[in-house]
């Protein structure tokens, strides 16, 4: 048996480091380009003009909640025929409670609480009797300006606390808690009076409430993530779906070089809501950036939809670990553990974007970098989710897979996944990113 080294402990605890930067949607984007910044990456706004040259490296971003970046081959250029992109795709977003525009519930006996809906499809009662802070953003009105700030309070000011079971009894028997009752978050036991909430956020910002215009803020858990076990093999956090693949793939895009094609990196929002915005997988981020680059490269359109065409994407959205006291739930032959590596997903409604070709080719990359990898499909009487790939498809159609780190637990408000799997999904990026991959239509491809 091999035991998990000291290397991929610190790897995990550097995934737990990055997801406590990470408590919104928007903090992931900026905590995505601070490090594309120190890589030496050049901001090109989107309603900026670009300059692109080959050796280049940039990123933009749309709604500060999704950000896609990109590195030009010093040689992608050389031969026309062959130019492409070779692209990986993660989301930013996760399950959570979204206050709503009047944020307080007033009553009854003195109480304020928190007037939350939900976001995504989360595991409602891993939500009770834990003690939650707020993250996202305010817009605030400064002079004529109407600005955008970050605020991640560090501090818990919320709870959702439980029933006794004195007072439902049949709490174990079953339990589904009702959104607009159960689910709403205690904020005061009679301390603070209407209008606290604003307060509070304009005290943090330094403003006053007046001008706070509007917010995009939610409910989190401070809990912070840990590398645990007896033999240190697993890692727990909030929100590893999908920040684990959002840190596996963007370290392997930054650790990674490939001169022949254009690497591509994204991270996009709203995946936990069906990616219909404007900033989410379905909508134009993402042609728009490959048209532009193809632009600012001097190539024509027609280059672009011949790149397009020999291009592959990795989507990257974790995978559902065989739960050790419910295997019944799970395929009996396409099935995933953790420790054992990245996993590639399939399923025969097109869910997954995978298809043969697109998986012979990321296993030829997997196998020529000696990472192992594992496979996925729902057992034929469970019904799937979706995720990036196909989405991303009904804007830039081209090759693609589905894979993800195996975890448990997912949508939890606590989650947990494999050390060494961290390491493992790196690897496989890395290789991906670096492979020089060439397809030819659907008959064939080189790596």
């Amino acid at each position: 048996m091999q035991l998990i080294t000291q290397e991929e402990r610190l790897c995990a605890q550097e995934l737990v480091d990055f997801i406590a930067e990470c408590p919104s949607m928007f903090h992931t984007v900026y905590a995505a380009c601070t490090r594309l910044d120190e890589a030496g990456f050049t901001y090109v706004p989107e309603s900026h003009a670009w300059e692109v040259v080959p050796g280049g490296r940039y990123y933009t971003t749309r709604n500060g909640s999704s950000v896609i970046a990109f590195a030009v081959g010093e040689h992608a250029l050389d031969d026309r025929d062959a130019f492409h992109f070779q692209l990986a795709a993660a989301h930013a977003d996760s399950p959570a409670f979204k206050i709503k525009s009047a944020p307080e519930l007033e009553g009854p006996e003195g109480y304020l609480r928190l007037n939350a809906e939900a976001y995504g499809g989360m595991i409602d009662y891993t939500w009770f009797d834990r003690p939650l802070s707020l993250a996202g953003r305010v817009l605030v009105r400064n002079g004529a300006k109407v600005e955008s700030r970050l605020v991640a309070l560090d501090e818990d000011v919320a709870l959702i606390p439980s029933l006794a079971v004195h007072l439902d009894r049949a709490v174990n028997d079953g339990f589904a808690p009702n959104r607009a009752i159960d689910l709403c978050p205690l904020f005061s036991a009679g301390e603070l009076d209407a209008g606290a909430f604003d307060r509070m956020l304009a005290q943090k910002l330094g403003v006053e409430s007046k001008q706070i215009l509007a917010r995009d803020l939610f409910l989190y858990s401070r809990q912070k993530g840990c590398v645990w076990g007896a033999a240190g093999e697993f890692v727990s956090s909030p929100k590893l779906d999908d920040l684990m693949c959002a840190f596996a793939s963007l370290k392997a895009f930054l650790a990674s070089g490939n001169d022949a094609c254009v690497r591509v990196w994204c991270c996009f929002d709203n995946e936990e809501v069906g990616s219909n915005t404007k900033q989410g997988a379905m909508s134009t981020i993402l042609r728009d950036v490959l048209e532009r680059a193809c632009e600012g490269l001097g190539l024509a359109r027609e280059d672009y939809h011949r790149a397009v065409a020999r291009s592959m994407m990795v989507s990257c959205d974790n995978a559902h670990a065989v739960h050790p006291n419910r295997t019944e739930k799970y395929d009996a032959g396409n099935r995933c553990r953790l420790n054992g590596g990245i996993v590639i997903k399939e399923a025969a409604n097109q869910h997954y974007c995978t298809d043969a070709f697109s998986r012979a080719v990321f296993a030829a990359v997997c196998d020529d970098a000696g990472v192992p990898y594992q496979t996925f499909a729902n057992k034929s009487d469970q019904a799937g989710g979706s995720t990036l790939g196909n989405l991303s498809n009904t804007q830039v159609s081209m090759h693609g897979v589905d894979v993800g780190c195996p975890q448990l637990a997912m949508h939890s408000s606590y989650e947990t996944s494999g050390v060494r799997d961290v390491s493992l999904a790196i690897a496989a990026l890395t290789a991906f990113y670096g492979a020089d991959i060439r397809i030819d239509g659907a008959s064939g491809a080189t790596v």
